[in-house]
C-alpha cells in the first residue's frame, strides 16, 4: 500500500498526553499531564532562525510550539525549573522523532534540509510547503526509503 501525502501529513497533527513525573513538580495529582504536539520542519527551521545560536532561546521556544495544553507565553516557560525543562525538551525530541544530538540537530534543519525537500520532492512529488509541514522523524524515514529504493536499482 502506498501512503498519500495526507497519510504522511497527518503525523504532524498526532497529541501526544505526557505524564510529568511527581518529583518534577509541586503537586500532589500523581497523573499530571501536559499535551504535546510533534515539531514539524518548518519549526524547525523557524526557531533555528529565532534563536540564532541562543541555546536557551531555542529550547523555549520549542516548548512554547509543541507545548499544546496548557499553553505558555516564553516568559512562562523561561521561569519553569530547569529539570522540567529538559524533560520536555526530551519528550518533545521523542514524540517528534528527533534522537540526534543539538549539533546534528542543527546540521539537519540548515543546508541538507533544503537537500532533503528537493529529494522527497522529486521521488514523491511532494511541495515544499508538505515537506515542511512534515515532522523530522518522518522526513528521516522517507529519506531512508529513498536511499533504499536507490540501492535496489
Amino acid at each position: 500500500m502506498h501512503l498519500t501525502s495526507d497519510d504522511l501529513l497527518a503525523g504532524s497533527s498526532l497529541q501526544h498526553d505526557i505524564v510529568i513525573p511527581a518529583d518534577l513538580i509541586n503537586t500532589s495529582d500523581e497523573e499530571a499531564k501536559v499535551t504535546l504536539q510533534p515539531l514539524t520542519v518548518r519549526d524547525l527551521q523557524l526557531i533555528a532562525k529565532a534563536a540564532n545560536q541562543d541555546e536557551n532561546l531555542s529550547a523555549s521556544l520549542m516548548i512554547q510550539r509543541a507545548l499544546l495544553t496548557p499553553k505558555m507565553e516564553l516568559e512562562q516557560i523561561s521561569k519553569l525549573p530547569a529539570g522540567l525543562a529538559k524533560f520536555l525538551i526530551e519528550q518533545i525530541n521523542r514524540v517528534s522523532g528527533i534522537s540526534a544530538s543539538r549539533n546534528a540537530l542543527e546540521e539537519m534543519v540548515q543546508a541538507p534540509l533544503a537537500k532533503a525537500c528537493f529529494i522527497l520532492a522529486k521521488e514523491f512529488g511532494w511541495t515544499p510547503e508538505e515537506v515542511s509541514a512534515m515532522t523530522i522523524g518522518q522526513i528521516l524515514m522517507f529519506l531512508q526509503m529513498s536511499n533504499q529504493a536507490e540501492q535496489l536499482a
